[in-house]
């Protein structure tokens, strides 16, 4: 089965280009950019030798022994992405559009960032390269994510924040696209996660399947067979899609997506776009699985991860729904906290709010399933960011 986008950005009905006319020659010059870049030889040696010596890539596949012994069941193995530069999957991204940027001349990067990451890795290779570089950052994520603020600024980045709507990652987005739109000349967005207008979902997938390719060839080295399940959080879909693509051909492995529950299932109190108010239509670029009303607003969302608290999903990940190919969950706030303090007390690894989802989930199944059967958890990011939160949480 063909999991490629056609030329227009679509994955079936979702994905293509809907943005101002003002962008459409800018998404067409970023498209033939990174098409000749993909081929380049030259390209991908210097992104995966800064992936290596920068970064620090290939990160471990860590086999959970007292989570699995403490669950009983399914055999858990730990893709470390907390252990990448910055401490998330983010840089892979960051440094392979950072390099785009450069050789399309641009001298100035714009990005968004909800809980932080995505900023914090775009500031550190724009300080890497000296390019100038802007944030845009929901101020109510701001304020939940005050460690990666200072991050960012200390790294020489400016932060704006974002004062309107729910104050989250969909309104910086919002102030991005504005911002790009008046200065496309000079500016580079480096859009953080597979959703957007065509080229990024896919251009921020092949960047992130290193993870998978990675995870691939780690487990047939300690196992000697493919893993029977894959589990990753979703917010827009980077680190999850990231992880799944590499395996997408593997009819024998399983995969699941976790969305963020938040406090109810009520439409306003989660951010899980299968759930309640979850339909197709289109926002900030793409179309997708969008959180709406009965009269098509964009609905608030809520999350106790910044970095999952987005009203839409990457366009290849509504694809994958609809065709059946990955199960999409979702694990709430609770489940999260609870998943956060088990990971940091059995292995010594404290979590991401974000990645707490999908080890919430992880925590969930493995006990139905078979000590003979593996698992591999993408672990995205590390918790330093969101000790703080829950401090206060648990207080």
């Amino acid at each position: 089965m063909n999991f490629q986008p056609n030329e227009r950005g679509y994955w079936g009905e979702f994905g293509g280009r809907f943005v101002p006319e003002t962008l459409m020659s800018p998404l067409e010059e970023l498209t033939s950019a990174y098409f000749a870049i993909r081929d380049d030889s030259e390209f991908q040696a210097e992104f995966l030798n800064l992936l290596q010596d920068f970064s620090g890539r290939p990160t471990p596949l860590f086999y959970a022994k007292r989570l699995s012994e403490t669950l009983g069941g399914a055999k858990i193995y730990l893709k470390r992405e907390d252990l990448g530069h910055t401490g998330s999957h983010k840089i892979n991204n960051a440094i392979g559009q950072v390099l785009l940027a450069k050789r399309m001349g641009k001298k100035r990067i714009i990005a968004e960032t909800g809980a932080g990451q995505h900023g914090v890795a775009t500031a550190t290779v724009c300080a890497l390269f000296g390019l100038e570089c802007v944030v845009y950052m929901g101020t109510e994520d701001m304020r939940r994510q005050e460690l990666n603020v200072f991050r960012m600024r200390l790294l020489g980045a400016e932060v704006r924040g974002v004062d309107s709507g729910s104050k989250t990652l969909k309104d910086a987005i919002n102030e991005a696209l504005r911002d790009w739109v008046t200065n496309v000349d000079t500016t580079y967005y480096l859009l953080g996660s597979a959703l957007g207008p065509h080229p990024y979902p896919l251009m921020v997938r092949d960047f992130q399947s290193h993870i998978g390719k990675e995870a691939r060839q780690q487990i047939l080295e300690k196992e000697g067979r493919l893993p029977d399940l894959l589990v990753a959080c979703v917010g827009g879909g980077s680190n999850s899609i990231g992880l799944f693509h590499p395996f997408l051909q593997d009819e024998n492995v399983q995969m699941i997506g976790v969305e963020a529950g938040g406090k109810s299932s009520k439409l306003g109190e989660h951010a899980a776009r299968f759930m309640e108010g979850g339909k197709v239509g289109v926002l900030q670029g793409t179309k997708s699985y969008l959180l709406q009303d009965d009269r098509g607003n964009i609905s608030l969302t809520h999350s106790i991860s910044a970095g999952l608290d987005y009203a839409s999903i990457g366009p290849e990940h509504a694809y994958l729904h609809d065709l059946g190919r990955v199960e999409y969950v979702s694990a709430n706030d609770e489940e999260a906290l609870k998943a956060f303090q088990t990971l940091s007390q059995t292995e010594g690894i404290i979590p991401a709010l974000e990645s707490s989802h999908g080890i919430a989930h992880a925590i969930k199944i493995a006990p139905e399933m078979s000590p003979n059967e593996i698992m591999v958890v993408n672990l995205s990011g590390r918790g330093d960011k969101d000790v703080n939160q829950v401090q206060e949480m648990l207080a």
